[in-house]
């Protein structure tokens, strides 16, 4: 069984004017394209409280770095009292939407994730040695570009949100 170890985790909070499905498609694109990870939603929903709408929506993500290591990534959005609302932007209606939104993300690093030291208690014992002793710099490099992407990707989110929030005003 793969040795899962958890290496970044955060969250971030928004709320204000932006347009819902751009964001969607936003995170997406960023995080397939700029990562190249392989992201599988798991749940979306929806729920209507009068005119406001509730979403919850979880994706996990992964990349194969090397044959032994692999990227894994969980987010969690929650969209809460999201309406739509006509603004109006240089004299032309534009229909947005208004929310808050609460974004978490945990970013692991998957150390042989195909099993491949674990049919024997000797090939256990190697593969301790191999990390303890050959290849920590590794790991490190490894843990150190999970935890930039995962920090980056907040970033670059909240920055989305900040700028979809100014345009609104």
């Amino acid at each position: 069984m793969a040795e899962k170890e958890t290496i970044f985790s955060s969250k971030t909070t928004y709320n204000g004017f932006f347009n819902f499905s751009d964001f969607y498609n936003f995170c997406h694109s960023w995080l397939t394209e700029e990562t190249g990870l392989l992201i599988i939603e798991k749940k979306y929903s929806e729920k209507l409280a009068g005119d406001s709408k509730g979403i919850e929506i979880k994706w996990e993500g992964h990349k194969d770095m090397t044959d032994y290591f692999r990227m894994e990534v969980k987010i969690d959005f929650r969209i809460l009292g999201l309406t739509k609302v006509d603004l109006n932007q240089n004299g032309v209606k534009v229909s947005t939407n208004k929310g808050s939104v609460e974004m978490k993300i945990a970013g692991t690093l998957s150390r042989d994730y195909k099993g491949k030291f674990e049919t024997t208690a000797f090939r256990k014992f190697l593969r301790e040695i191999y990390e303890k002793w050959i290849i920590p710099s590794r790991i490190d490099e490894f843990q150190g570009k999970i935890a930039m992407e995962c920090d980056e990707f907040l970033s670059q989110a909240k920055a989305y949100l900040d700028l979809e929030g100014k345009r609104g005003l």
